[in-house]
């Protein structure tokens, strides 16, 4: 077996989209709009389809809002300078609940950021 996406609803596709591809770096797989189903679904993420695990944005005609719930924690992203990326991030705008900095009684380097629709993504920085 193994994990090939995690699928999350977006209220408005085109800048989750940029969100994920311009900002982030991944890069869009994959489009399939489904107008007798209403609704669209964009595959991003950092490598190809066969081998890397994606995340399946899904955009339900007319849905501008979900709401997030408790069940739901955060994707993770690796990154070797997670200084520079928070700072490029927060220069476009991005929300940085948590700035980078080590775990609390540890030293691994974490900050979380959100997307456009309010998920939680932790950035970890990988050296």
């Amino acid at each position: 077996m193994k994990f090939l996406h995690t699928m999350i609803r977006v209220g408005d596709l085109e800048r989750s989209v940029d969100f994920y591809t311009r900002l982030l770096g991944m890069k869009e797989t994959r489009r399939r709009d489904v107008p007798e189903g209403k609704y669209t679904l964009v595959f991003v993420g950092y490598g190809d389809e066969a081998s890397d695990c994606m995340i399946e944005l899904t955009y339900n005609y007319g849905i501008e809002k979900y709401e997030m719930g408790s069940a739901f924690g955060h994707l993770a992203i690796g990154t070797d300078d997670i200084y520079g990326v928070c700072d490029r991030l927060a220069a476009e705008g991005v929300k940085i609940p948590r700035p980078p900095g080590p775990l609390k009684h540890g030293t691994t380097v974490i900050a979380f950021i959100e997307d456009p629709d309010g998920y939680k993504i932790e950035l970890i920085e990988r050296k």
